[in-house]
């Protein structure tokens, strides 16, 4: 009974990956492992599955009746599988998360880990990727995703918490050459410029009434790595625009100081993101749980308190 279950998961996994080489990435086997499941599966059935050729992987008729049966049937035993988990409330299974490199690594990893550690059953696979991925064609349970959300059927989303932006620069730029209190004088100060796909990030700044400036003073340099750019304010090459979960420690010690604190913040949402399901698996509920209760503390503005 239990090869007949793997030849069919392996099956399955097959038709959503839409090739034997992705499915055995996905499934942790070699491609002809997989092709080798598939033939027996199709010797037991005594039926064809799929249409093979070098360049495409298609369902038979009898593959494709075969395969929305087994798709109900993964299902029920999903379903009753979460059933259970719910009422002993220990996870297990493996997990795989996709999230954004430098706030997954500093943000999410932590509490995904310790709940990990709560749970010995539990196996985590954390693909750090500033990509969208497609959590269906990538196999992903769930995925981290910041700023507004795009129109996605067949999946569910949960605010986690906020990025607060911030305008920061070191104390020894600033007595050089000065705190800005204004656009125009902002304007006329060095930035350490985000730039992405060749192109240079402006800054967004809120004013007044709820309207948000974009701006970008002159850049002496410009970096596709917030960490890169968050050093270089320390060293004091200029102002930079950041995620204050990215700064905190420099805030703290002193090492950065926020400018134009007397503006509006700016905030961008981080999410959760999962395929819809009639039955939320009991390893995704309390990964997103986790998140949202310990991510907005994580993501806390906190500086060095005023001497005096």
């Amino acid at each position: 009974m239990t090869d007949r279950l793997n030849g069919i998961s392996v099956f399955v996994t097959a038709v959503g990956a839409g090739s034997f080489a992705l499915a055995a990435s996905r499934l942790h086997l070699s491609r002809s492992a997989v092709g080798k499941t598939i033939a027996r599966l199709e010797q037991r059935l005594g039926v064809r599955l799929f249409h093979r050729t070098t360049r495409s992987l298609s369902l038979t008729d009898d593959g494709a009746l075969f395969y929305e049966r087994c798709l109900r049937a993964l299902e029920e035993i999903r379903a009753a599988e979460t059933q259970l988990e719910s009422g002993k409330r220990e996870v297990s299974g493996r997990l795989r998360v996709s999230m954004p490199v430098l706030f997954g690594r500093m943000c999410i990893a932590p509490l995904l880990t310790e709940l990990a550690r709560e749970h010995p059953g539990l196996e985590l696979e954390l693909s750090f990727n500033d990509r969208v991925v497609d959590l269906i064609e990538d196999g992903f349970d769930l995925a981290i995703r910041n700023g507004e959300l795009a129109n996605s059927s067949g999946l569910v989303a949960r605010r986690l918490g906020n990025h607060r932006m911030a305008l920061c620069a070191a104390p020894a730029y600033l007595q050089r050459r000065g705190e800005p209190q204004s656009i125009e004088e902002l304007a006329q100060h060095d930035a350490v410029a985000y730039v992405r796909a060749g192109v240079v990030r402006n800054w967004l700044i809120p004013e007044a009434g709820g309207v948000t400036r974009e701006m970008m003073p002159g850049t002496r340099l410009q970096m596709d790595d917030l960490q890169a750019i968050a050093d270089a304010a320390v060293a004091g090459f200029g102002i930079a625009w950041l995620p204050c979960w990215l700064v905190r420690e420099q805030l703290i010690k002193g090492e950065l100081v926020r400018i134009m604190r007397d503006r509006p913040g700016l905030f961008f949402d981080a999410h959760a993101v999962w395929p819809q399901t009639p039955h939320l698996p009991l390893k995704v509920r309390m990964a997103v749980d986790r998140l949202a209760s310990k991510l907005p503390a994580n993501m806390e503005l906190i500086e060095a308190k005023p001497v005096g």
